[in-house]
């Protein structure tokens, strides 16, 4: 992947900057907060009773799924107080376009969920449904963005006049 440099970041870290004020993020972060919570508690409390009652097979899925599961939340958190960092000024745009503060790619093959508690479930589908909001965010605004040019709204204003009137 590319990283953005200091000819190209310029243009974008208005991009982040707004993104980290908006509202999206305010929600998105207490999401993944919230989420980050319930799983600690899932995985103390009910998660422990839960996984002792399961067959052999079955408790071997529940502890490689509760892995990815802690791991793909601590992948967004992370992101998501970068985003905070910088939001807070404590954090430079430019220096959330680093490659290490991009999202991590998850690895491994899902267990089968049939044979798991409905709470670890439950869990391991809003995480993957939050996980894939935030790659969306981090792909657009950091890693398709370091390819990208300045955007050009005159330029582009131009070019849909000249299609829709078949200028040559």
């Amino acid at each position: 992947m590319t990283e953005l440099n200091a000819s190209t970041a310029p243009w974008r870290t208005g991009v982040i900057q707004d993104f980290a004020r908006s509202e999206l993020f305010d929600r998105t972060f207490d999401e993944g907060m919230t989420l980050v919570e319930e799983t600690a508690a899932y995985l103390d409390g009910a998660g422990r009773h839960d996984s002792k009652i399961l067959s052999r097979n079955a408790a071997l899925a529940y502890a490689s799924e509760s892995m990815r599961l802690t791991t793909r939340l601590m992948q967004v958190a992370s992101w998501l107080l970068v985003q905070r960092a910088v939001k807070e000024g404590e954090m430079a745009a430019e220096a959330a376009c680093a490659e290490n503060y991009r999202l991590g790619v998850e690895g491994g093959e899902a267990a089968a969920i049939e044979d798991l508690p409905f709470g670890l479930v439950n869990l391991l589908q809003r995480s993957e449904r939050l996980y894939e909001r935030v790659r969306h965010l981090d792909k657009r605004m950091y890693v398709e963005a370091a390819t990208e040019e300045a955007p050009r709204p005159v330029q582009a204003q131009f070019d849909r006049l000249s299609a829709a009137f078949g200028a040559a």
